[in-house]
């Protein structure tokens, strides 16, 4: 019986050292589960922050690449266009030739028939003393039939218009041979802003003719100290954009400029679509287009801008979707020179 009692108390106390043991061991799986969930959970967010970071990297080395695949493509478009205008610029010359012999020779035959003309007069005067009949009625069939009445009318005319064909393809190639040349060392120089316009406008006219009317409103202007060929660059871009923004049917592109101050300025409009609100800060930046893709490097307005800067001016747009747009140009008359002893 004592012995019975002793199993069975030396049982309990087994029992409870193993509920002991048993509780203490699911505390410590307890904790550990924690420690693993925790650990699991610090896993988890590392992935998505990891994941987060290389998706960013991933966009952002996207981006670089297209980046430079549009750099790459404008690149290699701006050495196209350069070769295109030292090619332009050699092709005038040649052209120019050959146009001044024609010019030369039209004036030399203008001179002839005049002299040929005279001796014909002579011969009119001369008709009522020949005594034959049938010699006048003969000399009077032969100039209605060649109807000598009408080449003398028309050959002057014939000879005019084609020297002022020349005179309008010689200034054409002047005008093309001031735009294109390299500017690589440009100096600054006085010259006529009206001049440069007009002359923009005989290169821009192909581009511009079936898209629209020019319409001029020009007051004098004085000469300005300026680079030329950059601000003839500025006015063609403002020109060819306004006429790209006119729909199919034919617009008005708008001319007028003006003297304020010590400064002049030139606005170009257009009755084109006109420029979203949203579009109309981001126009000068650069790369930035609306046109589709091969149509547009986004550079145009945004080098214009540099242009202008460049000449201590302004470059300034106002517009109203589906009534068009203006640009509006002002520049200093005199540059400003930087003040003996001031630092560089």
């Amino acid at each position: 019986m004592l012995l019975l009692q002793i199993f069975s108390i030396i049982s309990v106390c087994l029992l409870m050292l193993l509920g002991r043991w048993l509780l203490h061991s699911y505390q410590v799986i307890n904790r550990v589960n924690e420690d693993l969930q925790a650990a699991n959970e610090s896993l988890e967010r590392r992935v998505e922050e990891r994941t987060r970071a290389f998706k960013q990297a991933s966009h952002a080395l996207q981006v670089e690449i297209d980046e430079r695949k549009q750099l790459e493509s404008q690149l290699i478009g701006a050495e196209k266009l350069a070769s295109l205008g030292q090619m332009a610029a050699g092709i005038a010359h040649e052209i120019n030739n050959p146009i001044g012999f024609i010019s030369s020779n039209l004036g030399t035959l203008a001179v002839y028939f005049g002299k040929i003309q005279e001796v014909l007069e002579a011969y009119k005067a001369a008709e009522h003393q020949l005594g034959s009949p049938e010699c006048l009625e003969v000399l009077e069939g032969v100039k209605t039939r060649l109807d000598l009445a009408f080449i003398e009318a028309e050959v002057p005319l014939l000879i005019q218009e084609s020297r002022d064909g020349v005179a309008r393809a010689a200034q054409i190639i002047k005008d093309l041979r001031e735009f294109s040349r390299a500017d690589t060392n440009p100096q600054w120089q006085w010259a006529s802003l009206q001049r440069g316009i007009d002359s923009t406008l005989n290169i821009a006219a192909n581009a511009v003719k079936y898209k629209a009317d020019i319409v001029k409103h020009y007051v004098p202007l004085p000469d300005i100290e300026c680079l030329p060929a950059q601000l003839n660059q500025v006015i063609m871009n403002l020109v060819v954009n306004a006429a790209q923004a006119i729909g199919p049917e034919r617009g008005t592109i708008t001319l007028r400029n003006g003297v304020q101050g010590d400064s002049v300025w030139l606005e170009i409009s257009d009755t084109g679509t006109g420029i979203a609100p949203e579009v109309l800060p981001k126009i000068f930046d650069p790369f930035f287009t609306t046109k589709p893709v091969g149509q547009g490097t986004g550079l145009g307005l945004s080098l214009s801008y540099g242009i202008v800067q460049k000449h201590g001016g302004t470059i300034s747009v106002r517009s109203l979707e589906g009534v068009g747009t203006t640009f509006r140009i002002e520049l200093p008359v005199r540059q400003q020179r930087p003040e003996q002893g001031a630092v560089n």
